[in-house]
């Protein structure tokens, strides 16, 4: 390759890489490192600390402070695109001429300098933001909240057309992999699903006794996702559930103690996570906002048995053959009395193991990288 250079800018530090952005992020450097490409990192650091992981895998790797608060959001641009901007980073980016990749249009204040306008520069999508703000607007009950989603929606929406700048996107669902081709129809948009954690299958079979929920439940989308299943699916159900996330709201903790059928598993380690999801019967994911992939259905299918979901969570990403699909409260009850019935087939392991190698081997994903940039 004439150049094996590329700088990432992210919108958080990568490492540990335990919630659905950064395992993106974290994921691609080792994949584009095993592949023989110098990764020079550039991350916002806000909560969390320099990792000596990311030295491991990273050439070098620069760390610069978000600048949160009031200030950065009197802006019409975006809070979580205003928030990170850094002189230094772009002085920084000015002294190689390597290819830039902007993890996130949170990362993508600089993606128009003119400082940058000779440099190829890389657009990965993780969602179309301001559909996932409008999102979190019609579901926050905060009314502060409500209308800081709501301005963040609108500069979203208007700040979008600087991505004509990017010379490729990347992006990772085929529906906004469509959404992206059809608003900007000159540029170049490639389907480049999720990197993650995942080599290898680590599926038991036989069968479980509970059902597994799990997510970032700090995240608005994560914790309503919960409370529909509380209310609408398990407060009527003999089937035992798990919940198992990251900082779970102090509303979700009470909620849960309402159910002698359900148990909360608050700020599991990434050993404790994995040892639920394997030993689950099912693992019952759903979204109401479909938008971009939800890395937590790829753990699941790499280490899961049966995989309840709503029709939200595979749309665009071509898992659907993979999944039991539920559409509504009934459905999912049905099919969770018929899953419990059932032992996993192994065999079903090889069909997952088919369809995943065809998008998401990262092996492969790091390799159609190298040929669209280098």
């Amino acid at each position: 390759m004439p150049d094996s250079n590329l700088n990432i800018v992210s919108f958080d530090v990568p490492f540990p890489a335990n919630y659905g952005g950064v395992i993106d992020v974290y994921y691609k450097i080792l994949a584009l490192k095993n592949a023989g490409i110098k990764v020079y990192l550039h991350c916002f650091a806000y909560g969390r600390r320099p990792a000596a992981e990311l030295e491991a895998v990273c050439e070098k790797v620069y760390y610069y402070p978000r600048k949160t608060g009031l200030k950065a959001n009197l802006s019409l641009k975006p809070y979580i695109v205003n928030s990170r901007k850094s002189e230094t980073l772009i002085q920084n980016l000015l002294q190689n001429k390597y290819p830039i990749l902007f993890e996130g249009l949170h990362s993508c204040f600089y993606l128009n300098d003119a400082r940058l306008k000779e440099r190829f520069l890389i657009y990965r999508e993780s969602n179309i933001e301001h559909h996932y703000y409008y999102h979190l607007f019609a579901s926050e009950r905060n009314i502060l909240s409500k209308v800081f989603f709501l301005v963040e929606h609108w500069r979203l929406r208007r700040y979008q057309k600087v991505l004509q700048r990017a010379n490729l996107m990347l992006v990772v669902s085929q529906s906004d992999t469509q959404y992206l081709r059809e608003h900007f129809p000159d540029n170049h948009v490639e389907y480049l699903p999720s990197f993650h954690p995942n080599n290898n299958f680590a599926v038991f079979p036989g069968k479980g006794n509970y059902v597994l929920y799990h997510g970032k439940l700090s995240v608005t989308e994560n914790y309503k996702a919960a409370e529909y299943l509380l209310s609408n699916v398990f407060a009527s159900s003999g089937h035992k559930l798990i919940i198992a996330g990251m900082d779970p709201p102090p509303h979700l903790v009470e909620l849960c103690k309402k159910y002698p059928n359900v148990s909360l598993f608050p700020n599991p380690d990434d050993s404790t996570l994995f040892v639920l999801i394997q030993n689950a019967q099912v693992n019952i994911l759903i979204t109401f906002q479909a938008t971009g992939l939800k890395l937590k259905l790829l753990n699941t299918l790499y280490k899961g048995r049966f995989c309840l979901v709503n029709p939200a969570m595979v749309q665009g990403t071509g898992l659907e053959a993979l999944c039991t699909v539920a559409d509504g409260a009934e459905a999912m009850k049905r099919e969770l009395d018929s899953l419990f019935t059932k032992d996993f087939d192994m065999r079903e392991v090889e069909q997952r193991r088919r369809l995943l190698e065809q998008n998401y081997s990262n092996i492969k994903n790091a390799a159609r990288i190298i040929k669209w940039v280098f």
